[in-house]
């Protein structure tokens, strides 16, 4: 590979490492002052108007605006992953720190491999069966309540953290195997993040929180962090990383289903003063290490022919945050319009891996 492309493509992957970990520190500071499903909302309207407009703008004359079903899947879609996989996120986020969120949301691919099993047989091979129970180890040496008082952590926040995956998993895989969607990938997303925010918005209005907000409250460091989720989270993350799945090996692009939950923990720490206990560092060491044992299970399968998850993240998309990595491309992203010798780029937020808050 060319020093060039090489530099890039490391770029891109560091993008994609740093800006997925550091969303969920920017979900902590924005909701600060801004109601959680709002704040989501605004991040989620304007991020999709941008995608949008620019896909009218390019599309000149020959624009066509999206079928009625591309409609109605597209709101299907962009409320599961948006609405309930990211809102869901902030929510919780409200009550549980910023890297304990990313930690409880790394375990994405567990939910993939039993959603898999349950709705089309998919065989869970005993790699998947052990990482299920590790990972479900680690989940409860995390939050259980063995008294340590700097380790507590809200039983319900930890519920909520639990509920947004599987809405994620869902959309993805409705995304991947149901839905009709725009062709253009940018439009796809557009689309699905401007119905996703319309979701935010209800939610919003039924949690109370249009009510009980206030422009003026809005501080400095909130407005920064929606800034920053919008244009790098939404934006920037989301093309590095539809790049980096037209240009880099899979199992390469993979690996930040394992380093977001790090940088997660780190930044939460260093900025926020989150609390990081020794038994916080173990559960997060065996919860990483069953995302791997599933991940290369996977892998392994999609490798030998066997049905996988859909594709994978956000950035999101907007995002979305590690599920097993784009390791199945359906017959719908084969039909994905663009990319670099006409690989295809994703079609949908639901090509993250994970809710990328």
């Amino acid at each position: 590979m060319p020093k060039r492309s090489s530099l890039i493509l490391w770029l891109a992957l560091g993008t994609v490492y740093v800006v997925g970990g550091s969303t969920y520190l920017g979900i902590a500071i924005a909701i600060e002052t801004i109601p959680p499903f709002l704040m989501l909302a605004i991040r989620f309207a304007v991020a999709g108007a941008v995608l949008f407009g620019w896909e009218v703008v390019r599309g000149g004359r020959g624009f066509r605006l999206p079928s009625g079903r591309e409609w109605r899947d597209s709101a299907i879609v962009g409320t599961l992953l948006l609405g309930i996989g990211n809102g869901f996120v902030g929510l919780a986020e409200e009550t549980v720190p910023s890297g304990i969120a990313a930690i409880l949301i790394a375990l994405i691919p567990a939910w993939f491999a039993v959603l898999g099993w349950i709705y089309f047989r998919e065989p869970l091979p005993r790699l998947v069966l052990v990482g299920i129970g590790v990972g479900l180890a680690g989940v409860v040496l995390l939050v259980w309540p063995f008294g340590d008082g700097a380790n507590s952590i809200d039983l319900f926040g930890v519920a909520i953290l639990l509920v947004a995956p599987i809405g994620w998993a869902h959309g993805s895989i409705y995304s991947a195997r149901r839905a009709v969607l725009p062709a253009r990938p940018l439009m796809a997303t557009g689309l699905q993040m401007l119905l996703g925010s319309v979701a935010l918005f209800l939610e919003a209005g039924l949690t109370g929180e249009l009510g009980r907000f206030h422009l003026g409250a809005i501080s400095a460091s909130s407005l920064a962090a929606l800034v920053y989720l919008t244009v790098i989270g939404s934006l920037v993350a989301f093309n590095a990383y539809a790049w980096l799945l037209r240009n880099a090996p899979l199992p390469l692009v993979s690996t930040y289903a394992y380093v977001n939950p790090v940088v997660a923990v780190a930044l939460g720490s260093l900025i926020l003063s989150e609390p990081v206990t020794p038994r916080t560092l173990v559960a997060s060491a065996v919860i990483v290490a069953a995302v791997a044992m599933i991940v290369t299970a996977r892998s392994r399968m999609a490798r030998a022919g066997e049905p996988s998850e859909p594709a994978g993240r956000e950035p999101q998309t907007a995002l979305a945050a590690p599920r097993a990595f784009a390791s199945d491309r359906t017959d719908n992203q084969r039909r994905s319009a663009g990319g670099v010798n006409d690989a295809p780029l994703p079609r949908s937020l639901s090509r993250e891996p994970a809710p990328r808050p």
